[in-house]
């Protein structure tokens, strides 16, 4: 009888490495890579070093090599940018890991060995930053950066810990600045009232809440207005990347329906009717995209040129506050709690990942809307 092929020398299961007290640490395996050199992963427990072995050894069937020995953090950083974020994430999310480690992270600690990463390292890092003077919101962005890559390095036993699980800097909550009621309308009445073409983008951000980007990537299609319920449907954002304009799914990672209230219906019937006189005017000239908010020749319009050209001199007309068009949404969210609505509702209608966001982004808002408990309890009791 044939005798089974047994498994090559050092490419079996794991075994547990041991302290000088003979306790067991860690567990490490090893196989062998498509040079056929001997290469190790561990992990602190049997099955997390199984896990990392097996991944291993689909890297190595793929002519992949990780040799921690000799890789360096600079190094390592590239290859996790391109095999673990690219094309797994939206361009500018990547772009944005990309620029910070490409400015923050390679020029201080790219040149060490990932092996010998610590701790003191990322804290060293971070206070370089900090004393450089970086906010804590922009030196938080590089740890969380950073954290995220280690992870994977553990994961793919290139290292044992993360060096980035220390205590990262605390992040200032941006400021939030919403328009009053009062401001909301005369922000309207004066768009209006010079002919604003982005006026309805200006109606449907404050009865919707949609983002800058879900504004200019909406399409045709996705609003239902000649109906008994008007609805308009979230199913993409418009991006701006360094490569130009580019479609991607909401930040979420899912579209949303939301009803339409009467002024944002009118609003938007109003400008279908002015979109097609232009069109028509326009003729071979127009390029028919299918956008609600287009430019003047149907293109994808630019957030900075919309904020630029439009609204900010809109804000100084009407003698309203410099804020953000993301205020639009903010002030969306402030009218509707102050109104006594549910956050349940209100994270399902601005597309947030879990109803925590909602909560700590406007807890200032909803702490501040007594609305009569104490005398509630008082009634009750």
């Amino acid at each position: 009888m044939a005798r089974a092929k047994g498994r090559a020398n050092g490419d079996g299961d794991v075994f547990p490495r041991k302290n000088k007290e003979g306790k067991i640490t860690s567990y490490r395996g090893a196989y062998f890579g498509p040079d056929r050199k001997r290469r190790y992963v561990s992990g602190k427990t049997k099955e997390e070093a199984r896990k990392a072995l097996r991944e291993a050894r689909s890297n190595a069937d793929a002519g992949l090599v990780f040799d921690a020995g000799k890789l360096m953090v600079g190094e390592y950083l590239d290859r996790w940018l391109t095999d673990s974020v690219k094309d797994t994430v939206r361009q500018g999310t990547y772009e944005r890991y990309e620029s910070i480690v490409r400015v923050h992270i390679k020029p201080a600690i790219g040149r060490v060995k990932l092996k010998v990463l610590t701790p003191a390292h990322a804290r060293a890092l971070y206070r370089q930053k900090l004393n450089s003077g970086l906010s804590p919101r922009t030196v938080n962005y590089i740890h969380v950066t950073l954290h995220k890559a280690l992870k994977q390095a553990v994961s793919d036993g290139l290292i044992q810990r993360n060096a980035a699980q220390v205590k990262a800097p605390r992040p200032e909550k941006p400021e939030i600045k919403p328009l009053s009621q009062e401001q909301a309308r005369k922000l309207i009445a004066a768009a209006y009232e010079i002919e604003d073409r982005y006026a309805a983008l200006y109606v449907v951000a404050l009865h919707t809440g949609l983002r800058e980007g879900e504004l200019l990537g909406l399409r045709w299609e996705d609003l239902e207005l000649d109906t008994a319920t008007p609805t308009l449907q979230v199913r993409r954002t418009l991006s701006q990347t360094r490569t130009g304009h580019k479609f991607e799914l909401p930040k979420s990672g899912k579209g949303r329906s939301i009803k339409l209230s009467k002024k944002a219906t009118d609003a938007l019937r109003r400008h279908r009717a002015k979109q097609a006189e232009t069109k028509l005017r326009l003729g071979s000239l127009w390029q028919d995209n299918g956008l609600v908010f287009p430019t003047t020749t149907g293109t994808t319009m630019s957030g900075t040129n919309l904020l630029g050209r439009h609204f900010k001199p809109l804000l100084k007309r009407a003698e309203l506050p410099a804020i953000r068009l993301h205020d639009l949404r903010h002030t969306c969210a402030t009218i509707l709690f102050m109104a006594g609505k549910h956050p349940k509702f209100v994270q399902e209608m601005f597309g947030h990942a879990n109803i925590s966001i909602t909560l700590d982004t406007y807890s200032h808002v909803i702490e501040g809307m007594d609305g009569g408990l104490a005398e509630a309890m008082d009634e009750a009791l």
